[in-house]
């Protein structure tokens, strides 16, 4: 695909697109099964009077779902873990515990089904997430170097979604509660979002790693400038698929009111055969249709003309910048500074001494060091002699690092240095800069 023949990706362009892929309606079985679902939760607060916690829940239940696709995926995913943690054997009534009668049994075997396709439900959404995450970055790696900075980025990102895992875990530990978590959650997937939508404005922490991309298409980066705008072209998605989406929502918000319900006032009123079978269905419903949803906007979004990789585009990342070549005469060195934005940016080289006839001389000497504003000079990696070298450190300070190749050892050879160096950027937003005194 040549990049002059992309053309803007507007609303009307995506939705040509969408078009392409309609979507077959609910069957009426989600509605009917919702509305069955609630009149029983209207039984059973008529039985106790629902608890300031049982208020909200209705309250999220009978609401308008957020109007956001993905933040719809992560409330159902939400609410899968919600049902899981009240269908845990040891939380459940002690006489569906101990299966005191045959119709306690029986709701067990059926608490047991529910609970294992909400299991299964809940993994197969977890990898769907996980897919698309990675889908965007390694879209977006297409168009970095191929080389030692590709390999830094990546690695940057993963430590990054490791910390908001810890981060996330760190709730839990706390004692915080799983909608606690969740939010947690969200929060770091918008983080996610604003991210890539500085990507296309070149600000933020893409400020500088932009300058990395190469061939990136106008049109593309015009495109995630808005992908967080409220009336941007993904508002052509929501307003295609978003209401399906909503009504699955709004479903499996009835079903843990429900369940929730059922079982706090089991004591007070058993559940009857025809109101199980109406949970059993209605979950039955759900994780089959919520699938589907799944599996039908993962081809959408997998095949969606934003996805333009560098190969498509026509842009050749791995051409992006070639080695550079000095000769170092004896007894001098080459010096290459690096000016660093912000800390926990990565000093990285990669160096190698073209072999000549005299193989075994042909090393060179090799350090570096940060150089304070005042001008003073703090060795960071000692003097060592080198054939051939690559390797990096992470910055705990923004400034200038110096970068030294000596051969003031040799008194009659001159060296030929191959190298290529560079000072990449944190992927995940910096700290405010910190310089030393």
């Amino acid at each position: 695909m040549a990049t002059e023949g992309l053309v803007p990706i507007t609303r009307d362009y995506l939705a040509r697109y969408y078009d392409k892929y309609p979507m077959a309606p609910l069957p009426d079985e989600v509605t009917a099964l919702a509305e069955r679902l609630r009149a029983l939760t209207a039984d059973l607060a008529a039985v106790s009077p629902l608890s300031p916690d049982e208020e909200l829940l209705e309250q999220e239940a009978c609401g308008v779902p957020a109007p956001k696709m993905d933040e719809n995926m992560w409330k159902n995913r939400e609410q899968m873990e919600e049902i899981l943690f009240l269908l845990n054997k040891s939380r459940r009534p002690v006489a569906l515990q101990q299966k005191s009668t045959p119709e306690d049994a029986d709701i067990v075997s059926t608490l047991d089904n529910v609970e294992t396709k909400m299991k299964d439900m809940l993994k197969k959404l977890e990898q769907f997430q996980l897919k698309n995450a990675d889908n965007v970055f390694n879209i977006v790696m297409t168009y970095m170097p191929q080389d030692f900075r590709g390999t830094l980025i990546r690695q940057q990102r993963e430590r990054s979604e490791r910390n908001k895992q810890a981060e996330a875990d760190a709730v839990v530990s706390a004692g915080g509660s799983i909608r606690d978590r969740y939010a947690l959650l969200w929060k770091q997937q918008m983080d996610r979002r604003v991210q890539l939508a500085q990507l296309g404005s070149a600000t933020g922490v893409y400020k500088t790693l932009v300058r990395y991309l190469v061939g990136v298409p106008q049109v593309l980066l015009d495109f995630i400038r808005q992908i967080n705008d409220a009336n941007g072209p993904m508002e052509v998605q929501r307003e295609r698929y978003g209401p399906a989406l909503y009504t699955l929502t709004k479903l499996v918000l009835t079903i843990r009111l429900y369940l929730h319900l059922s079982l706090a006032r089991y004591g007070q009123k058993k559940i009857d055969r025809d109101d199980i079978a109406a949970l059993q269905q209605a979950v039955i419903i759900y994780t089959e249709e919520f699938g589907k949803f799944t599996t039908f906007i993962g081809e959408v979004f997998v095949n969606a003309p934003f996805f333009i990789s560098a190969e498509d585009a026509g842009a050749d990342s791995r051409k992006s910048e070639e080695y550079q070549e000095a000769i170092i005469p004896a007894g001098k060195t080459h010096e290459v500074i690096l000016s660093v934005e912000a800390v926990n940016s990565y000093i990285a080289w990669d160096f190698s001494m073209p072999q000549g006839a005299l193989s075994t001389l042909m090393d060179i000497g090799f350090h570096v060091e940060y150089i304070s504003p005042s001008g003073e000079k703090t060795l960071i990696l000692p003097y060592r002699r080198y054939e051939a070298n690559q390797g990096n450190f992470c910055t705990v300070f923004a400034g200038s690092y110096n970068l030294v190749w000596d051969n003031s050892y040799s008194t009659f050879f001159k060296k030929t240095l191959r190298y290529k160096v560079d000072a990449v950027p944190p992927v995940i937003e910096p700290v405010e800069a910190v310089r030393e005194p």
